[in-house]
């Protein structure tokens, strides 16, 4: 039997049932394609798939549906990622380029996926380990009060208040904010140690505690994994349009992804894959609330690579190249946002 004959014909058991959501017939698979074979032979490597555990009878008398195993040879042989169309393109350039900030670039993405995927969508906010940072401002804010305030190259903004030993001199402050944009302009948090350590020499002993409290709470914020977050959209698709899909309850696979960190384990272990998108199918997941779901995600970032990932969350059975095409253009607009921004 023919190993091309055989993806053939898993491909198109793939398609049919993630088009129809029905086990597929060796009968239906004549029909609607031109696999050039008796439907006899079909049969027969039909019989081969399911030994193989490519495919699986749901009950007796039934056609045939994919299994994890089947699903992840078809995505593995999926030998580019389809294109979107123009129209969607630009509408999806011109709904992302309208937004205002990061957290509005970062709501209107997650929106955007859920709608061109109808699945749940993740974005994850660009990690503060992989940013570079664009500025910092020192605003006092009382005689002993600094509030320091961080901007990345990413347009994301935090901001912590210091208090002080002694009253703050804003000639002193100004003088500080001009030495630290100076030291950290373009830097990421790998590259700042050395810079930072080397900026209290600047300043005479006397004021070497404030440079020294401001510099500790620059490398404590940028350091900090509790930052790290994601913003989920669209569950209800997952009611609207997989319930059917998930044999005992919804409940599982909503509470999983509730637990961020469930949700920031597989982002940052799918960030490790070589793949340009990356596709963890079923047990794939590790996780028992999401055994019957596959999650679909892409890095996006600046000129330096990947700062963060994008995705979408969806039923095993799902159309793998049409959300591989979507999360991938979603991801391209925000890295040439951020990239401009």
């Amino acid at each position: 039997m023919s190993d091309d004959r055989r993806l053939d014909v898993l491909r198109a058991i793939v398609e049919d049932y993630v088009a129809t959501r029905e086990p597929v017939g060796s009968r239906a698979l004549v029909e609607r394609h031109m696999l050039g074979v008796s439907p006899a032979t079909i049969r027969n490597d039909m019989a081969a798939l399911e030994e193989a555990g490519y495919i699986a009878q749901p009950h007796t008398s039934a056609g045939r549906v994919p299994t994890d195993k089947g699903y992840r040879v078809f995505v593995d042989r999926l030998s580019t990622v389809k294109p979107l169309s123009a129209p969607e393109r630009r509408a999806i350039g011109s709904f992302l380029e309208d937004a205002v900030d990061l957290d509005d670039v970062v709501d209107r993405s997650v929106r955007l996926i859920a709608q061109l995927t109808q699945q749940v969508a993740v974005v994850q906010y660009p990690s503060l380990r992989r940013s570079a940072l664009r500025h910092i401002e020192l605003v006092p804010v009382g005689p002993r009060h600094l509030l320091v305030v961080l901007i990345t190259d990413t347009g994301r903004v935090e901001q912590r208040t210091l208090e002080t030993d002694a009253e703050l001199d804003e000639l002193l402050v100004a003088r500080l904010r001009v030495q630290l944009n100076v030291c950290v302009a373009g830097r990421r948090l790998s590259e700042l140690t050395g810079a930072l350590d080397t900026l209290t020499a600047a300043f005479e002993p006397v004021h070497v505690s404030l440079v020294a409290s401001v510099v500790t709470i620059i490398e404590e914020t940028l350091a900090q994994e509790s930052e790290e977050r994601v913003v989920l959209a669209g569950t209800a698709n997952l009611a609207r349009v997989g319930g059917a899909d998930f044999v005992g309850t919804l409940g599982p696979v909503l509470e999983a992804l509730e637990e961020q960190v469930v949700l920031m384990r597989l982002l940052s272990e799918m960030a490790e894959d070589e793949a340009t998108v990356s596709v963890r199918i079923g047990r794939e997941t590790q996780h028992a609330g999401l055994l019957e779901t596959s999650f679909v995600t892409t890095g996006y970032g600046d000129e330096h690579g990947a700062i963060a990932r994008v995705g979408s969350i969806g039923p095993t059975r799902m159309d793998y190249p049409g959300t591989m095409a979507a999360v991938r253009a979603v991801a391209r607009y925000l890295t040439r946002i951020l990239a401009g921004s």
